[in-house]
């Protein structure tokens, strides 16, 4: 799965890193910042998480290729 992010949106709570440290992190507005573009495993699951429970709704996941 493709993780997508629009920092537009992003209010800088900081959940989805708490959530997934491995794919999210913040720049120093603390916008979100992706590590990871698509994830899989136990980090899709963790991702899955973080989006839904983003404030802002900044966060979505499709489906790859």
């Amino acid at each position: 799965m493709r993780i997508n992010a629009d920092t537009g949106r992003c209010v800088g709570a900081g959940q989805c890193v708490l959530t997934e440290p491995d794919v999210f992190d913040q720049d120093d507005d603390g916008i979100v910042l992706l590590l990871a573009d698509e994830v899989g495993g136990e980090r899709l699951e963790q991702a899955r998480t973080a989006v839904q429970i983003c404030p802002s709704a900044a966060l979505s996941l499709e489906e790859s290729g």
